[in-house]
């Protein structure tokens, strides 16, 4: 496109909190072609989240911080951040607007309506179509989805299994407007040394060579279902003599309601279940691990079990969300129906009595990850797409 000017991008997410919407945010603002330039935009993490603003800056991006754009739905803040992304796009004068996630989806993808931006985008990265609200909140959150959905020039799902639950189960928008483009990820920083940073973590969190390290990393929220994964605990503790550590990694609401269930647990059983807060480096942490869970009853494309798989640990999971896209089940891990609690421990009992499938599994986790998660492919696909729709323009 020499002598052109460079397809301008507004990019906007909900929050910068850790997650899958930030590292896809980031790697499309850092990484596409020279034939585009991108603005992002974003609200800022809610107390209980922890602030991903350092990986931004890690890749040299600088975003514009929104405080108005909040999670919960508030009329004023709301507003406030709807005129501002107006704004912005007044002075950008973006060819694309292109939204992350659910809050960012409804006041940008409005807001670029209102300036008759050329082509506006939307990105599922998950949805609160269940387990989050009840049924009539559920009912208006479709009903302003499907209304947006109509407007939108392109839709993109993060799994085959994501396109299906919005095109079949919710009717949010046709199969034909909705493309499947898998996250991207950074993942080369989980094989560098790792045999050292394993030796190092392990130090640090003072585990012994024949202790198997099982970890759960996560917002500390009801969706996410600690309650399930203490449950499991317990059973296994009860069922093995193997010498064993929990982690449960992250922050959230539901913290004061698992930390009395860990003392609980903790005093019958010994300091078993440690709870370490948010980590920024998760590449050295996982290295020290064994075994990483997820317990949710929702997700969308979970980053924590990506993340795992390049770091060569085997995962026990929640049958939920994009988890088939992203977990071969039987071979990086096992997937399991959602509420089995017998099951589910059962799986857990395979990995740790069994060190040799768990070996097996997590030499398979990374050659399984590597291609189809990696930021250079999510790069390659989202180009495609934005040429694609503008092309349409042309017709």
């Amino acid at each position: 496109m020499s002598g052109q000017r460079k397809i301008r991008i507004l990019r906007i997410i909900n929050r910068f909190n850790i997650g899958g919407p930030t590292f896809n945010a980031t790697f499309l603002s850092r990484y596409l072609s020279d034939d585009f330039e991108t603005l992002l935009i974003g609200g800022l993490p809610e107390e209980d989240e922890s602030d991903s603003l350092h990986i931004l800056e890690e890749y040299g991006l600088k975003p514009i911080l929104i405080p108005e754009m909040k999670r919960t739905p508030n009329f004023k803040s709301d507003h406030a951040a709807y005129r501002k992304i107006k704004e912005i796009i007044k002075e950008f004068q973006p060819d694309i607007v292109h939204t992350h996630a659910a809050k960012a989806g409804a006041l940008g993808r409005r807001a670029a309506f209102s300036c008759n931006v050329p082509v506006v985008v939307h990105t599922f990265h998950g949805h609160v179509f269940h387990s989050y609200f009840g049924k009539f909140k559920t009912i208006i959150f479709k009903a302003i989805e499907r209304r947006l959905a109509r407007k939108t020039n392109g839709i993109i799902a993060i799994s085959d299994i994501q396109k299906n639950e919005l095109s079949t189960i919710h009717r949010i928008a046709n199969q034909d407007k909705i493309k499947v483009i898998p996250l991207g990820f950074d993942l080369n920083k989980f094989r560098v040394l790792s045999d050292e940073k394993r030796k190092a973590m392990r130090k640090n969190l003072k585990l012994d060579d024949d202790t198997i390290a099982v970890a759960i990393i996560g917002r500390l929220a009801a969706i996410k279902d600690h309650s399930f994964f203490l449950d499991v605990v317990e059973r296994i503790l009860d069922s093995t003599s193997k010498l064993i550590r929990f982690f449960i990694v992250g922050d959230g609401l539901e913290r004061e309601k698992i930390e009395k269930r860990v003392k609980e647990i903790n005093g019958r059983k010994g300091q078993v279940v440690i709870m370490t807060s948010w980590i920024k480096d998760i590449a050295s942490f996982n290295a020290g691990m064994d075994i990483i869970c997820l317990t949710s009853k929702n997700e969308g494309t979970p980053v924590s079990l990506i993340e795992a798989q390049a770091s060569g640990i085997p995962i026990v999971t929640t049958d939920v969300g994009g988890v088939r896209d992203v977990v071969n089940d039987g071979e990086t891990g096992f997937i399991v129906p959602i509420n089995e609690l017998e099951l589910f421990t059962e799986k857990m009992l395979i990995l740790i009595e069994d060190e040799k499938k768990r070996k097996i599994m997590s030499q398979n986790g990374w050659s399984f990850v590597e291609q189809k998660f990696h930021y250079e492919r999510l790069v390659r696909d989202m180009e495609n797409y934005y040429w694609e729709l503008l092309n349409k323009l042309k017709q």
